[in-house]
């Protein structure tokens, strides 16, 4: 029995979505189309938001705990050093949306020292992890109202009613994830925030421009966890569209593009081939890659820029002694009825 403090926010779609036995089950007409889409153009690319189906997400989850892999310890020893002045940013029964949840962990060490949180909307893709990690969250905070929200959270959502009244609603987007946008896309996603949050705050994670060395290490780990995760969406593509992708023969390559200031992922063809996505084929040439996902970095300046072009007024910034990752404080405007 689900705890009385979780319920499920969002339309049919993702409501049926949740309660399937498949929980992409409603995505599958999505994945088929922008795959067949991706494969098509002359530089083949998938969106990374197909990486993360219930093992994708798992994943995920052991990359974060790799000792290549910086970004999630940096950024949870700032939340860490800063929660108690966060907690006083955002006030007495605020309502915490977090976009992109994931396992839900970060926000922990905010919730552990907030004033009465009105309630925290956990936003994600995945629906079976998503539902997994939200109960284990209601189990853990019983007095919060814990109401997940299964959707692409890049679109407008369909957001839970009645807002705290006596509290704000604060975004909570860590892991750098605005790195996975392109530049316009970025700014489309933060100008919808700042229409989401409006009156409230929005409190962004974002990975810093540094050594390109321990960029090429964080997303080449030893153990190939990584790896992994980028073939991953060809696993999913096997199993939900009846692709024929040859793993081995699908190289993981990762590097730093620093004339972009981003990380870029591929999977590489090793060999000439024909894969086949509902009857159709898409030929590969030898060292013909995949692109499946673009990590941005950013600078403190640049990341106020951006902000300020979606409509928001930065506020703090904490960092790490090494200044490897920030975490930005950004109030969203309020905007004024014409009726």
């Amino acid at each position: 029995m689900m705890k009385a403090n979780l319920a499920y926010a969002g339309t049919q779609e993702a409501l049926d979505a949740v309660n399937a036995d498949d929980a992409s089950v409603s995505h599958h007409s999505e994945f088929f189309f922008d795959l067949q889409q991706g494969l098509a153009r002359q530089h083949k690319s998938i969106s990374p938001k197909y990486f993360y189906d219930a093992p994708g997400s798992a994943l995920f989850d052991q990359i974060c705990t790799l000792p290549e892999y910086y970004p999630t310890r940096t950024e949870l020893s700032i939340l860490q050093r800063h929660a108690l002045e966060i907690a006083h940013q955002l006030g007495p029964h605020a309502e915490i949306l977090e976009f992109g949840a994931g396992s839900m962990q970060k926000v922990r060490v905010l919730l552990d020292v907030m004033d009465r949180p009105a309630r925290y909307v956990p936003i994600d893709i995945s629906g079976e992890h998503t539902q997994e990690a939200a109960l284990t969250m209601a189990n853990a905070y019983p007095h919060l109202q814990v109401e997940p929200l299964i959707a692409d959270y890049t679109q407008d959502l369909v957001l839970p009613p009645d807002m705290p009244p006596d509290g704000r609603r604060v975004g909570f987007f860590p892991g750098s994830t605005l790195g996975n946008f392109e530049p316009l896309d970025a700014l489309r996603f933060m100008r919808m925030c700042a229409r989401t949050l409006q009156g409230g705050a929005l409190i962004l994670g974002a990975d810093l421009v540094k050594n390109p060395d321990l960029l090429h290490a964080a997303y080449n780990d030893a153990q190939g966890v990584t790896a992994d995760f980028n073939r991953n969406v060809l696993v999913r593509a096997n199993r939900e569209l009846g692709a024929d992708f040859q793993l081995a023969q699908f190289a993981h390559s990762a590097f730093y593009n620093a004339p972009l200031q981003r990380i870029e992922m591929h999977l590489m063809s090793t060999c000439q081939q024909v894969v086949h996505i509902g009857g159709k084929p898409f030929a590969f040439a030898q060292g013909e890659t995949l692109h499946t996902e673009n990590s941005y970095k950013f600078t403190p300046d640049g990341l106020h820029q951006l902000a300020q072009r979606a409509g928001f007024t930065p506020g703090q910034v904490w960092t790490d002694p090494e200044n490897k990752f920030c975490l930005l404080w950004l109030n969203a405007p309020t905007y004024r009825s014409h009726t």
